[in-house]
């Protein structure tokens, strides 16, 4: 399974570094398969899965240029959308990561979920009356990196306010050119990330 090179802050060093992680967190019972692989804003904090990590700073980066949505058509047909950040070189998706351990393994796996947030009208264009596309990746302004990261000594709540719903951007949307997908993805995989969000 690919990594996602995760922007930390390393208290020990006092600096950010890059760390490779899983995307997805091992799911209970077959460790090989991402589940979950998004932590919903609203309950980051107190949901058991997440919360401990949460507070305590374990919280990372993705740089991305662009990011995709699947617009469902029916129940077997989702059409797949590539959204472009506009004039932004990158931005910035909220992660949060944990380490787990694994019999299989001799190291502990270091694994991380996206955070995402309510969607915005762009997003929310792909909805139809077959699913509703009703969430987003939690997109970071540049000046909240610091408190995300919990490097300048920022509360958990802090952290959370940075969360936000982005509107009003220069962003394009456009339809990749492929073929719709035929079948029905029960879970989306690492392995295979298109339409994950």
């Amino acid at each position: 399974m690919s990594d996602l090179a995760v922007i930390v802050f390393d208290r020990e060093v006092g600096k950010r570094r890059v760390i490779p992680m899983r995307w997805g967190y091992p799911r209970r019972g077959n460790w090989r398969a991402p589940d979950p692989i998004h932590a919903r804003s609203e309950t980051i904090d107190s949901k058991p899965t997440f919360a401990a990590a949460f507070q305590k700073d374990q919280r990372g980066i993705v740089l991305v240029k662009t990011f995709n949505e699947g617009k469902q058509i029916s129940p077997k047909v989702t059409e797949q959308y590539t959204i472009m950040l506009g004039d932004e070189p990158a931005g910035a998706i909220a992660f949060l990561f944990d380490q787990f351990a694994i019999a299989d393994l001799s190291q502990r796996l270091r694994a991380c979920v996206m955070v995402t947030v309510p969607a915005n009208a762009l997003i929310r264009t792909l909805t139809t009356e077959h699913a509703e596309s009703d969430r987003m990746p939690a997109f970071l302004a540049k000046d909240d990196w610091a408190t995300w990261l919990g490097e300048n000594g920022s509360s958990p709540d802090e952290a959370k306010a940075c969360l936000k719903t982005v509107e009003g951007i220069n962003w394009k949307m456009s339809k990749e050119e492929r073929a719709a997908s035929k079948v029905k993805r029960a879970k989306p995989t690492v392995s295979d990330p298109t339409g994950l969000f």
